[in-house]
Parts: structure tokens; C-alpha cells; sequence
């Protein structure tokens, strides 16, 4: 080895050493958190939806809220955090859809009894004018 190829190894290595380093750090820096806000969110909008009737109207969407949230616990528990947190917001995204498809499916169901009982108290109003 010649004195410059030794001079350049010498001047390289620190800056490969920093570079690894800074590149390490970054790594670290970049770890996704763990998504407790969101996991309380998602939880809240799970308790909405069942309150607003979700189990009995939107059955289906209320089932993948609770599977996704489900699954957003476990890859939090494992330490996957940035796939608990995709899960935590789909949740939320299926809770929040359960909720007003419920809020809908009672209105529409409101407007369907409503209808009925006019219906009968015309027919009643006719039984009585004859």
C-alpha cells in the first residue's frame, strides 16, 4: 500500500463512520411511536357506533371496526406501530361509517313509521266520514 492510499483510507473512515452513524440515528428517529391517541379515538368511535345502534343497523361495518381494532392492539402489543396505527385509523374510518349508516337506517326507518301512521289515520278519517 503507498503512502497516498493509506492517506486516503486514513481521510475516508471517519466520514464513513459518520455516515453510518447519522444514517443509524436516523433510523431510530424515525421508529413510528406508539398510536395510543389513536387506539383512544378508534375505541371512542367503536362506543359511539354501538350506541347509535350500529349492532343492530350496521352490523357488518360495526364487525370490521372491531376486527381492525382488534388487530391494531395486536401489532401494537408486538411492537409494530406504524401498522397499529394504519389499523387504528381504518378502524375509526369503519366506526365513524357504522354509526351513520345506523343514524340513517333509523331515520329512514322514523320516516317509514311515520308514513304508516298517517296512513292509518286517514283511513281511520275516512271510516269515520262515511
Amino acid at each position: 500500500m503507498t503512502s497516498k492510499s493509506r492517506l486516503r483510507t486514513t481521510m475516508t473512515a471517519p466520514y464513513v463512520v459518520l455516515t453510518s452513524l447519522a444514517l443509524g440515528l436516523g433510523a431510530c428517529a424515525s421508529k413510528v411511536p406508539a398510536p395510543v391517541e389513536q387506539m383512544a379515538t378508534s375505541r371512542a368511535a367503536m362506543a359511539q357506533a354501538e350506541r347509535a345502534g350500529a349492532g343492530e343497523f350496521a352490523a357488518v361495518e360495526l364487525l370490521a371496526a372491531r376486527e381492525k381494532l382488534n388487530k391494531a392492539e395486536l401489532a401494537m402489543r408486538e411492537g409494530r406501530n406504524a401498522e397499529a396505527l394504519r389499523f387504528a385509523e381504518q378502524a375509526e374510518a369503519d366506526a365513524v361509517l357504522a354509526e351513520a349508516k345506523a343514524r340513517s337506517s333509523q331515520s329512514t326507518k322514523a320516516v317509514e313509521d311515520m308514513r304508516q301512521a298517517i296512513e292509518t289515520l286517514r283511513e281511520e278519517i275516512q271510516r269515520k266520514s262515511r
